[in-house]
């Protein structure tokens, strides 16, 4: 078997309101959860669970890699939602999307203050 992507757990202040989040964001659906999880599904059968840690959250960053089209209207919902994004890791080009490694991406935080990065090409 090959090594491949399988799951990975988010922290959260409300972990439905952060798979949510997700779900409308990147148009995937819910999945089975069970215990300490609420679970979304991304292709492939990776999944993103999400925990409420009884400690302090500590900012991770998750890159999601879109079509155009699905970009086009994740983009939309942040903007029409109002949230905060920049063009820049660095947050220094707020409400702008940049145009690097041959397609679009845009930095935003989710619910719980993870950066978060959507992008239209992937960098290799």
């Amino acid at each position: 078997m090959t090594a491949t992507f399988n799951h990975t757990i988010i922290a959260s202040k409300d972990r439905a309101e952060s798979a949510r989040f997700y779900r409308e964001l990147l148009e995937v659906p819910a999945a089975p959860s069970w215990g300490p999880f609420t679970n979304v599904q991304l292709d492939g059968g990776i999944l993103l669970q999400f925990a409420e840690p009884p400690v302090e959250i500590q900012m991770q960053h998750y890159a999601f890699l879109l079509d155009d089209e699905r970009f086009d209207r994740a983009y939309a919902r942040l903007t029409e939602r109002g949230v905060e994004h920049w063009a820049d890791p660095q947050m220094r080009r707020p409400g702008e999307i940049n145009h690097e490694h041959g397609g679009r991406g845009v930095y935003f935080k989710d619910p719980a203050g993870h950066a978060i990065e959507l992008i239209t090409r992937p960098y290799l």
